[in-house]
């Protein structure tokens, strides 16, 4: 159901992405002179789009929501949206019912642009071609069949929901009336907890349900279109947009330079760079996701901190009465467009906001991330001798092919065939689709994604929602990745595996990736896997440990961490095999063979689990760097034992190669070494 939900907040993206068409006209008309007859024309011309909205939103979820976009899903919506709001017209139902048009229950008039019968319509209308688009009728009739019948099968359709609408609307729209009246007497409350809602529901996808109740006609706000239309109350239509630009324009940009100035020394011209463009995107064009995904996960209680921050903006905003709008996003292009309408209200008070937000912001962050050691991009440590964004060595996914580079290729087919081949290839693909900022990917198995090497591909994050769907953001140019990948998946560009290496050190290693090379070459191809911190504290070799048997290596080779606190976190990616019943140790299985021990302790084993909370269980799939443990380091140190926390590969036989950090404070989830 969730996956429903987002693949709709993805298919609006279409008809929202005319907004900004006319939002340019009705601005720059507001720029000219009403007296010039070519103002009022681009404001008229503007106007067709926002009085059409309900109708964009009915085609545009028929094609994103059918199986394959085709146009007759299109003709479809379009059939299903006018026939309820052609029947049931005020003047249309008074004709069929003989009486005054005065005696029609007024909710009938709130239907023609009404965004909810929109988006119904569109997904009626896309189900119905899902389902009769191949449908084979006999001969006599077979000149309907397929996606010719789709159109009639939803003018017969919407005839019966257009029959129920006439007895059900009524009571829906005084329900709508209702919430929206709920909501518009919290004033500026209200608008601040819309803020705060519609950033948690960003890594979702669905905020876009949440914004049409406050953007639009679905609960009779509709707040951009009354605000662009001049159709409102000065200071308060537009409350639901004005508190973004403070934050997209200003708060984030501010924010991420407080993530720069937090990265460590040897990344920050990698993280500068991020954070540089994620910042321009949010001030000019008001995208923020660029800059959002780059912490949403790794660093959640930042991102619940800016959900507060964005509460606060538009709570604020809304106190004082100060109103813009905008037809895309909070972006400098579509404050400029706004500030000369005639219901912007102060805008210019956005900016002395947008100023305290980014004070507030940078403050903020920079407090946070520091009092909570929050792994922020580029506070992960980069272990000696590990390339950790290269595709070729990724933590327990170095065996994911490389794909050859043709000269030919542009910058989106290069990071489309890194990601390609990073989240499994043709054989792991089901669906690839993509929204504003976003590739949104169905998996036949998300587990086979090689997360590291998605990352080495560019992108600012990732986020796996489930076993079957992955985001990916890519910013504002996804649409040329998505066809590029596009093109892979469905054999348009034939893929070649890559079959050599510019590093002369691992030349051997990769000889060659052709299935005549394989057929010759029985050689195994060494695999290299990235060992993490399991917790933040004082990194030391194996042999230093407090015990005999670790110190000794008897069960193999590793290294240890003293730690600083109980949060304990898995050092590779794998399965989990065992937990132990006393809850002291955890056996990991890596893809690549590896058996890894961790073991939280020494002597831990005689405490009978009473210090640990385990987060996982055998069989889990872990990601390096997810808890796996919590653990009360007072009451093992109040017993007497010592708290360290080992690492150890129990099967050093499988083991070429080993390299580890030298001694030295450690984050938990740092990189600190390699086994080959």
């Amino acid at each position: 159901m969730k996956t429903y939900f987002q693949k709709i907040g993805q298919s609006l993206m279409l008809p929202i992405a005319t907004l900004p068409a006319a939002a340019i006209l009705v601005g720059i008309g507001n720029y000219l002179p009403k007296q010039w007859l070519f103002a009022n024309y681009l404001i008229q011309g503007g106007d067709v789009v926002l009085n059409n909205l309900a109708l964009l939103f009915a085609v545009g979820l028929a094609i994103g929501m059918s199986v394959n976009k085709d146009g007759a899903a299109a003709i479809a919506g379009l059939i299903a949206f006018e026939v309820p709001v052609t029947v049931l017209k005020p003047a249309t139902l008074a004709t069929m019912l003989n009486v005054k048009a005065s005696h029609i229950n007024p909710a009938f008039s709130a239907l023609d642009n009404n965004v909810l019968i929109g988006i119904s319509a569109g997904l009626i209308a896309a189900a119905l071609y899902n389902r009769f688009h191949e449908v084979k009728l006999p001969m006599a009739l077979s000149f309907f069949s397929g996606k010719r019948l789709v159109p009639i099968m939803a003018a017969f359709v919407m005839l019966i929901v257009t029959a129920a609408l006439y007895f059900v609307w009524p009571f829906v729209y005084d329900a709508i009336v209702l919430f929206a009246t709920g909501i518009s007497k919290l004033g500026f409350v209200g608008a601040g907890l819309y803020g705060f809602f519609n950033r948690l529901l960003i890594p979702t996808g669905l905020h876009h349900a949440l914004n049409s109740v406050f953007w639009y006609n679905v609960a009779g706000i509709n707040d951009i279109g009354n605000f662009w239309a001049s159709h409102g109350v000065k200071g308060i239509t537009g409350m639901y947009e004005a508190g973004f630009f403070p934050i997209m324009m200003f708060g984030l940009p501010a924010g991420a330079y407080a993530i720069y100035r937090n990265a460590r020394p040897e990344r920050k011209k990698e993280v500068g760079s991020l954070m540089l463009a994620g910042a321009f995107a949010s001030f000019f064009t008001g995208v923020t996701e660029p800059l959002e995904f780059s912490f949403m996960f790794v660093a959640w209680p930042l991102y619940l901190l800016h959900a507060v921050f964005m509460g606060l903006s538009l709570g604020f905003a809304a106190l004082m009465h100060w109103t813009a709008s905008f037809s895309f996003s909070g972006g400098l292009v579509d404050y400029l467009l706004s500030f000369r309408m005639p219901l912007a209200n102060q805008p210019y008070m956005l900016l002395v906001q947008g100023v305290v937000m980014a004070v507030i912001y940078y403050f903020g962050f920079d407090f946070a991330i520091k009092r909570f050691n929050l792994r922020t991009p580029g506070r992960e440590a980069v272990a000696a001798g590990v390339d950790a964004t290269a595709a070729g060595i990724t933590a327990d996914h170095a065996t994911t092919p490389a794909v050859a580079v043709a000269a030919t290729d542009d910058k989106y087919m290069r990071q489309a065939k890194q990601i390609y081949a990073a989240i499994g290839g043709h054989d792991n693909i089901s669906v690839i689709n993509n929204c504003t900022t976003r590739l949104r990917l169905q998996l036949k198995d998300t587990a086979q994604v090689d997360q590291p090497a998605v990352m080495a591909a560019g992108v600012p994050g990732l986020n796996v929602l489930d076993v079957h769907n992955i985001h990916i953001v890519i910013g504002t140019e996804v649409q040329f990745v998505a066809e590029a990948l596009q093109q892979l998946f469905s054999g348009q560009l034939a893929v070649q595996s890559a079959t050599a290496t510019t590093e002369p050190e691992t030349a051997a290693t990769n000889q060659s990736a052709s299935d005549d090379s394989a057929a010759t070459d029985n050689e195994a191809v060494p695999v290299t896997t990235v060992l993490h911190a399991p917790a933040t504290g004082q990194l030391m070799p194996i042999s230093d440990v407090a015990d005999e048997t670790f110190a000794g290596k008897l069960l193999g080779d590793g290294y240890a961490v003293e730690p600083e606190d109980g949060e304990i976190l898995a050092p590779v990616s794998g399965t989990v095999t065992s937990v132990f019943p006393t809850k002291h140790a955890i056996g990991l299985k890596t893809a690549s063979g590896l058996e890894i021990l961790l073991h939280m302790g020494i002597n831990t084993v005689e405490m009978n689990g009473t210090p640990f909370t385990l987060h996982v269980a055998a069989g889990d799939e872990l990601v390096a760097g997810r808890a796996v443990a919590t653990v009360d380091l007072a009451a093992i140190k109040a017993a007497g034992k010592a708290t360290t926390m080992m690492v150890v590969i129990t099967n050093m036989d499988h083991v070429t190669n080993l390299t580890l950090n030298p001694k030295g404070h450690v984050t938990s989830g740092d990189l600190i070494g390699a086994a080959e």
